[in-house]
This record gives C-alpha cells, sequence and structure tokens, in this order.
C-alpha cells in the first residue's frame, strides 16, 4: 500500500477516535455513492455530521482543510443526500472537516463544524 494511503487510513481512523471521544455516535465509515466517499458519518446533538477528514504530514502547502475544493464538496452533498435519503433519516445535515496533521514529532486534530455547507 502506498504511504499517502497509509497515511489517509491513520488519519481517519485518529479522526474516528478523536470524534467518539467528543461524543460523536459513528454510523459509518467511508460510504461510497457514484464518485464520492465521505470518510466519517457520525450522529451528534441531533444532526447526522458527514465528515470530511484531510490528512497530511506537513502543514507547508497550507492547512489540510484548505484541500477540500468545490468539486468535493458538490460530491460529498450528492452522497450524504443520498446517505440520507435511502435511510429515510429525519434528521438535520451538517457537514464537518476533521484536519490531521501526523508525522513522526507531531500529531494534531482540527475538527471545523459546519465547515462547507449546510441544509
Amino acid at each position: 500500500m502506498a504511504e499517502h494511503n497509509e497515511l489517509g487510513q491513520l488519519g481517519e481512523q485518529l479522526a474516528t477516535d478523536y470524534l467518539i471521544k467528543k461524543g460523536y455516535e459513528i454510523v459509518e465509515r467511508n460510504y461510497v455513492f457514484q464518485k464520492a466517499e465521505i470518510d466519517i458519518i457520525a450522529k451528534h446533538n441531533g444532526f447526522m455530521v458527514c465528515v470530511e477528514v484531510k490528512t497530511r504530514n506537513s502543514d507547508f502547502f497550507g492547512d489540510p482543510q484548505e484541500f477540500v475544493t468545490p468539486s468535493k464538496i458538490k460530491l460529498l452533498v450528492k452522497a450524504m443526500d443520498e446517505y440520507i435519503t435511502s435511510n429515510a433519516i429525519d434528521l438535520e445535515t451538517r457537514f464537518d472537516i476533521t484536519a490531521v496533521l501526523k508525522n513522526k514529532t507531531t500529531k494534531k486534530i482540527t475538527h471545523y463544524e459546519d465547515a462547507f455547507y449546510h441544509f
């Protein structure tokens, strides 16, 4: 497995553990719909939460959350809409980003609630 894939999987696990400690109920991981993949779907305080995890080993090129593009947002919204509809969920939806910076000397997790789209 490529090193970036391993880092991504590690970042998703760190984000999952972090969210659980904050009281989130993890409902699904790596949900795929068409061309979109939602890293984490969770419930928290009456919301269904779509969490995009961005993991980097350096912030040299910018913060991880800066890499969530408008086209990625569009795909995530479409996938989350499908998940909500197909599972007949009647909760408000929120989109979060969890940025993970992880290397040999650093482990930093930053959680941005309601990061880019709310409906």
